[in-house]
């Protein structure tokens, strides 16, 4: 089948490029996902018209480039600027004065022509190098090297965070700013984006901002890592959840007076003011298609966060995460800012600071509060028919003991799914069962009732606590079913109605598991569930 691709696809052809496939590729590939059309008399018609215009757009631009080159030629630059004693000059000439030269010599600011939204990469290159090649010769006829020290506008705007606002300072020496036009191209990046697993934040210099709007673009991409957006993400839409994101931070800068809010398509809406990240991302999956067309600091449809497999920090001290780095800065930086009164932060980005500074709780004290809700104390009564411990010392006087009712231990009780058939080891497995076992004796839970779960479910029966963890048998790998396991608990005749259940997994279990009363998983740490869990999750290592 030919077709006509719309967009570059690996091992096949470019942009615009005619060929041919087989049908089924064609039709279940490139056409469903927006690919390619069909090759036909119309859409052939369509291909040619589009690249004549092209053409035409092309080679006007390269004219007016020539043109700009024209006025250039035999041009001479004078700028007025500070030395010392050996001529040397104080500094460097910034690119905001260039342009100004520029402007006032060929009459625009940037020599770039090109309609609004749409990007041409050598008229961008052909701007940033006219630019550079006029700063670097300056720099070289002062004796100022540029390798030694940058100072750009991008620049200028991170050491800004080091010297006026301590609160995203400790986050602005901490992360490197990359300022490459041919590296934002290669990763799609109109304006900015941030890889905070290597630490890096890249800008885009030709985009042409103000020192004002990239210290506002920096602080958004801070906020990102600081606040570990994309760790917080837990099975969301990624972009989505980034577009939601984008809403709080501008809504934040905005009220902080952070630089100034950059121009056109930023996410920001005054109806959102006060909103957390999750009650945005709820409100945006019910309008998808019209949230999917917005552009965030990346550029269309891209979010920007990186989101995928990247290298770990380097140069970095031993013993201190990522996470951790991240942590201490953003709550250093507001500790300092609020001692030292250094203006307004909003209440929910406090919120969130401290939210992170906290420690993170144990996932078996996480477990034991889950047991604290499950199991109440029992109440004790008095009874003759069990004597008190003091009864030898005053054989005469009847003393009653204390005892629980019967009813009342027959009832309490959880039941246990345990997939002995995924990649969990049987180590993995005692140490979750250990602590289920410790806080069920804890809690006068008399017994407990275990299913054991491989390819198909094996009622162990009830356990007392000291017996479970003794009871674990590793019969299998791969995936499992687990819902024949929790069938078997909420259709016993002799286990309660309201009885909960333990679920231990290792994740690699059906996609629709269905547990109709109140329970709560187990997994080991790095793993995840197919599904949205209804009930708690404790994660564990060992």
């Amino acid at each position: 089948m030919k077709v006509i691709l719309l967009s570059d696809v690996k091992g096949k052809g470019k942009k615009d490029s005619v060929i041919n496939v087989s049908d089924g590729y064609a039709n279940n590939y490139l056409i469903k996902n927006n690919l390619a059309v069909p090759y036909t008399k119309r859409s052939s018609e369509i291909l040619s018209e589009e690249l004549d215009e092209r053409q035409k757009n092309e080679d006007a631009l390269v004219a007016s480039l020539n043109e700009i080159k024209k006025k250039l030629d035999g041009k001479t630059i004078t700028f007025k600027v500070k030395t010392g004693e050996t001529d040397k000059v104080f500094g460097t000439i910034s690119n905001k004065q260039i342009s100004e030269k520029l402007k006032d010599m060929i009459g625009v600011e940037r020599p770039i022509v090109y309609k609004k939204g749409e990007r041409n990469a050598y008229a961008e290159k052909f701007s940033y190098a006219v630019t550079h090649s006029i700063k670097s010769a300056l720099c070289d006829a002062g004796g100022y090297d540029l390798k030694t020290k940058k100072n750009t506008v991008i620049s200028r705007a991170a050491e800004w965070f080091l010297s006026h606002y301590p609160l995203l300072g400790g986050l602005a020496a901490t992360f490197k700013i990359v300022e490459d036009i041919e590296m934002c191209h290669r990763y799609e990046i109109h304006i900015a984006a941030v890889d905070a697993e290597q630490g890096i934040i890249y800008a885009n210099p030709s985009c042409g901002f103000s020192e004002e709007e990239w210290i506002f673009v920096l602080a958004h991409e801070y906020l990102h890592a600081g606040l570990q957006h994309q760790k917080r993400c837990n099975g969301r839409d990624f972009f989505l959840w980034n577009i939601a994101c984008d809403y709080v931070i501008n809504d934040w800068l905005h009220e902080m007076e952070i630089g100034r809010m950059p121009p056109d398509g930023l996410l920001y809406d005054e109806t959102l003011h006060n909103k957390s990240a999750e009650s945005i991302y709820d409100l945006i999956v019910k309008e998808i298609r019209k949230y999917k067309k917005r552009n965030t600091f990346r550029g269309f449809g891209r979010g920007d966060m990186f989101n995928g497999n990247r290298p770990h920090f380097t140069g970095r001290e031993n013993g201190v995460s990522l996470d951790e780095l991240l942590k201490n800065a953003l709550r250093e930086g507001l500790d300092y800012h609020q001692e030292h009164n250094r203006g307004f932060l909003p209440a929910g980005l406090v919120q969130e600071i401290r939210a992170l500074a906290m420690p993170v709780i144990p996932w078996d004290a996480a477990l034991a509060k889950w047991f604290d809700v499950q199991f109440p104390p029992l109440e004790k009564h008095r009874t003759y028919a069990r004597p008190s411990r003091r009864q030898g010392a005053t054989p005469d006087i009847p003393r009653p003991g204390y005892a629980y009712y019967e009813q009342d231990l027959e009832s309490r009780t959880f039941g246990v799914v345990v997939d002995t058939s995924g990649s969990m080891s049987a180590k993995q497995i005692g140490m979750a069962l250990g602590s289920i076992a410790s806080y069920a004796a804890a809690k006068d839970v008399p017994f407990v009732r275990i299913i054991f779960c491989d390819a198909k479910a094996t009622d162990a029966g009830y356990l007392a606590p000291e017996d479970i963890a003794g009871r674990v048998k590793v019969t299998g790998r791969g995936g499992t079913i687990l819902q024949p396991g929790v069938d078997c608990l909420e259709q016993a005749n002799d286990f309660p109605k309201d009885g909960p259940i333990l679920i231990i997994t290792d994740g690699e279990i059906e996609n629709d598991l269905k547990v109709r009363r109140e329970h709560a998983f187990l997994l080991p740490r790095g793993n995840r569930l197919p599904f949205r869990a209804r009930g708690e999750v404790f994660y564990f290592r060992e």
